[in-house]
This record gives structure tokens, C-alpha cells and sequence, in this order.
């Protein structure tokens, strides 16, 4: 039998439109796992929370997130997230290092970290905060300050380049401190040199500080928080300390490739909101470990994206007053 051309038409014309398209193009989102590219390796601050906002992602969207650490210098997991198909399946565990330090330690990351991704998320961040050795009979900021005008102060952070020495070389620029920095290879390296006294402090972050405060083997002497950290009232904000305006923390929050669609986005946002609503398990478990959650306005793309902004000017600055160059 030949069917004319009128006919193939007509016929065409009165089929459901969804019968001539492509199988992906009514997918559901999302009809398979999602990977969750963690750009360090297990075991640390962005590998325990990008697990725990991963799961909440799941629970939302009632499908698999499969977790991916991929470590290595100068962001090897951001830049394969950057080349990944804008399809909502691919995501990034984001922080500091990625997003707003690398870009000025780094030459050659092979992202642009403002352009090739679009913001999900903030879920938490972690004050830094200024310990120091009890050798140190240093109570407060004032008298740190004043006491590395007459002697040598050394404080240490996880590594040039690092968020915590950005943090210190902004603190140096806001009082006038004369602090000899003295970098380690990673925070867990420069404890006991802390704790023995071989550094008069570190800046590191709160939650690492505050198990050494709490065992008495080290005192923090100040919080760089807006406000005081209900885990430890006692201790005074940067802000309180005569450190105008002076806050840092170590950031995580979910990123996906640029040209992800907005309907997507969307709802990767909302799974993670829904899931960290103050007083659910997983906000409960994020503050139990030192971190303080992201404000409402924070957990949308547009206040995660205005944050990274913000943060990554400050580490611009930082970069400059401590002469380092991207290499």
C-alpha cells in the first residue's frame, strides 16, 4: 500500500507531540544517580558535609547520590565537574580552595570558577578562629598584638595559599600585627607543634580548635564569626576583639556545571533547604560538628552565587597583601 505525502502529514499531525520526541527530552529529572564530585580526599571538612548535604539531595529527589572524592592540587575535581554535561547529574562539593582561593595560587586551573559553574546551594560554613599554645599567657587579641610589637609572634596556618592564611594576612592587614607566618603542610600537621608550644598559635578552623580549647590543650582567643558560637559563649568574636567587621570561615556548598537548566537547579535547591531546615537531624549533626548553618537567603543560587562574590574579592585582597602570586 502507498501512502501519499497528505496522508504521512495528516497522520503525523494527530500524534501525541511526546511520541515524536527524543526519550530524554521528557525524562524525568532525575531518572538515574547523581555524582557528587568531592574535590579532596575522604575523611576531611568538605568530604563529611558534601556526604551528609548528598544525602539529603537523595532523600529530596528520592534517587541515588553516588559520592566521588577526587583530590589533587589545583582543583583535578572541579575541573572535570566545569567539563561535565549541564544535565544535573554531575555536581560539585564547593569550598574555599575551588571557588575562591585557587583562582589566585594557581595559573593554569583549567575552570574559571566565576563562570563555569552555577551556584545550588550553601549549606554550612566553619568560623576560623585564632587558638594559641598555652606557653602563650596571651588572653585576647589586644594583647596579641601588642605583644608581637615586642617579640617575635609566630602563628600557623594549614599551607601558603590556604583559606586559614588568607584569613591571617587580612587579620595582620586589619591590626597592624607583626606576625611571622609559619605554614604547615595541612591542618592536622601543625597541632602538636601547637600544642608543645613550637608556635605561639595557629589560625585554623573553629571546630578543629575547639576540641584542643575544650581538652584544655590550647586556648582560642577569638572567633571569626559575626556572633558568638553557641558551642562556646566564652569565647569573643574578631568583631568584639576591635576587628571591625572581621569575619572568615571555610565554606561548602553544592555547585553544578554552568547551563545547568533552572527547573534543575531548582529543585537540587530545594531538597537541600528542605533537608537543612533548622532542627532536622542533618542540620543538628552539621552544628554538633562546630559548623554554623547558611541563612536562608545563603541556601538559594542567588545568595550562594552573591557569596562566592563577596569571598572571592576578599581572597583577591588577601592574595595581594600577602605578595602571592599565581604560579
Amino acid at each position: 500500500m502507498t501512502i501519499s505525502r497528505r496522508t504521512l502529514i495528516a497522520g503525523l499531525g494527530a500524534a501525541p507531540a511526546a511520541a515524536l520526541l527524543p526519550r530524554a527530552a521528557f525524562a524525568a529529572y532525575p531518572d538515574r544517580a547523581i555524582h557528587l564530585i568531592v574535590p579532596f580526599a575522604a575523611g576531611g571538612n568538605a568530604d563529611i558535609v558534601g556526604r551528609l548535604v548528598g544525602d539529603q539531595i537523595s532523600k529530596g529527589l528520592k534517587q541515588t547520590v553516588v559520592v566521588e572524592n577526587r583530590g589533587g592540587g589545583g582543583g583535578i575535581g572541579a575541573a572535570a565537574v566545569a567539563r561535565a554535561a549541564p544535565d544535573g547529574y554531575t555536581l560539585l562539593v564547593g569550598s574555599n580552595g575551588p571557588l575562591t582561593v585557587n583562582p589566585f595560587v594557581h595559573a593554569n586551573l583549567g575552570y574559571d570558577p566565576l563562570t563555569d559553574f552555577v551556584a545550588v546551594a550553601l549549606s554550612s560554613y566553619v568560623p576560623h578562629a585564632l587558638i594559641l599554645s598555652n606557653n602563650a599567657k596571651i588572653k585576647n587579641i589586644a594583647e596579641l598584638v601588642e605583644a608581637s610589637k615586642k617579640g617575635p609572634v609566630t602563628i600557623a596556618t594549614s599551607g601558603v595559599g590556604s583559606a586559614t592564611h588568607m584569613t591571617l594576612e587580612r587579620f595582620k592587614h586589619a591590626t597592624g600585627a607583626k606576625i611571622t607566618h609559619v605554614p604547615y603542610r595541612g591542618g592536622g600537621a601543625m597541632m602538636p607543634d601547637l600544642i608543645a608550644g613550637n608556635v605561639t598559635g595557629a589560625m585554623t578552623e573553629f571546630s578543629t580548635a575547639l576540641q584542643l580549647h575544650k581538652g584544655g590543650k590550647a586556648h582560642i582567643i577569638a572567633v571569626a564569626s559575626a556572633k558568638r558560637s553557641k558551642l562556646a559563649p566564652d569565647i569573643a568574636t574578631f568583631i568584639e576583639s576591635g576587628v571591625k567587621d572581621f569575619t572568615a570561615q571555610s565554606y561548602i556548598g553544592i555547585m553544578a556545571p554552568a547551563k545547568t537548566p533552572p527547573a534543575i537547579i531548582a529543585q537540587l535547591q530545594k531538597a537541600i533547604a528542605d533537608g537543612l531546615k533548622e532542627g532536622s537531624p542533618a542540620a543538628d549533626r552539621l552544628v554538633s560538628l562546630g559548623a554554623e548553618l547558611a541563612t536562608p537567603e545563603q541556601m538559594t543560587s542567588a545568595g550562594f552565587a552573591a557569596f562566592i562574590k563577596t569571598d572571592y574579592e576578599n581572597m583577591r585582597e588577601a592574595a595581594k597583601l600577602a605578595g602571592i602570586t599565581p604560579k
